[in-house]
């Protein structure tokens, strides 16, 4: 339970960062890094860090391509 408790807290404080930055293309770059590396770390708990991190970045990075400035 401690480990999902830690796990929730550093995917809400990255994503109140993943809108970082001026343009769409900022924010999709700096949401793609963010959501690869949430992902690799949820995946490597599930055992596939690889493809946790693929679907975390591809996430990240449409999130921040969506976000507002």
């Amino acid at each position: 339970m401690r480990t999902f408790a830690r796990l929730a807290l550093a995917a809400t404080l990255m994503l109140a960062v993943a809108a970082c930055g001026s343009s769409p293309g900022s924010r999709a770059v700096s949401g793609g890094l963010l959501g690869a590396g949430a992902g690799a770390a949820v995946g490597s708990l599930s055992g596939n860090a690889g493809t946790g991190a693929l679907i975390g970045g591809g996430v990240g990075a449409l999130g921040g391509a969506a976000t507002a400035r």
